[in-house]
């Protein structure tokens, strides 16, 4: 993002040309803002934004560019359809003023897990495109991810992302446990959720140790990350 107000802009790659072209600005500067590809389409939803008006939308001098800001555009999306070129702004699709962490795909359905100030609110939210609105996933509840890993209760998560795989959620954490004498030590774990899983009849939520070899064994500090994603290799 170009600076702490955001940015309208928007760039394509080209995979055959292997370089990058613009697309039409946005209507509203966002920052903080999450992308996800979403039924053949574009979605950039909630971040901070501003509208950008001009001189024919206010009472001001003309040539004067204003930027304006509503609890509207911090709720909303927008989508850019690429068989028509345009972007298409859609209120509301994020309720919240607080922008979201993370928004992934899976089989047609957009799931979220927490906003930018608490990656993990307790639970899965899944999004009804025809409704409008976020509601928490069946039999996704859990106060704290920690709790599938055995880990003791002083445990402190220092990082939490999340990627799909499948009809998979995967989330990668890492906590900060004691490990004596007043140390202490990274571990990583990964929890996973399946989003097929009936209520009540298959266990939702594992957890495991990612399998490490022996010269990356965790030890200290770690360098937080953010954000991952998952790609497919041929074989």
């Amino acid at each position: 993002m170009s600076g702490a107000r955001g940015t309208a802009a928007a760039e394509v790659y080209d995979e055959e040309k292997g370089q990058w072209s613009a697309l039409p600005d946005m209507s509203t500067l966002r920052y903080k803002c999450v992308g996800v590809t979403w039924q053949g389409s574009f979605h950039v939803v909630g971040g901070f934004a501003e509208s950008t008006l001009t001189a024919s939308d206010t009472l001001l001098t003309p040539g004067t560019t204003v930027l304006q800001s509503s609890a509207l555009e911090r709720s909303s999306a927008e989508v850019f359809h690429c068989s028509r070129g345009i972007w298409e702004i859609l209120p509301g699709m994020w309720q919240l003023d607080v922008p979201p962490n993370q928004i992934v795909a899976v089989a047609n359905r957009l799931f979220s897990s927490g906003d930018c100030l608490n990656c993990w609110k307790g639970h899965v939210e899944v999004y009804d495109g025809e409704l409008n609105i976020w509601s928490i996933w069946d039999n996704s509840a859990l106060p704290e991810l920690s709790l599938l890993a055995s880990l003791p209760s002083s445990a402190q998560r220092l990082y939490l992302t999340m990627a799909a795989v499948g009809t998979q959620l995967y989330f990668l954490a890492g906590y900060q446990v004691p490990s004596g004498d007043d140390n202490f030590k990274t571990v990583s774990r990964v929890h996973s959720f399946d989003t097929n899983a009936a209520p009540g009849l298959v266990p939702a939520w594992s957890s495991f140790q990612p399998k490490m070899e022996p010269d990356d064994i965790e030890d200290g500090s770690k360098e937080l990350f953010s954000q991952c994603c998952s790609v497919q290799l041929s074989s």
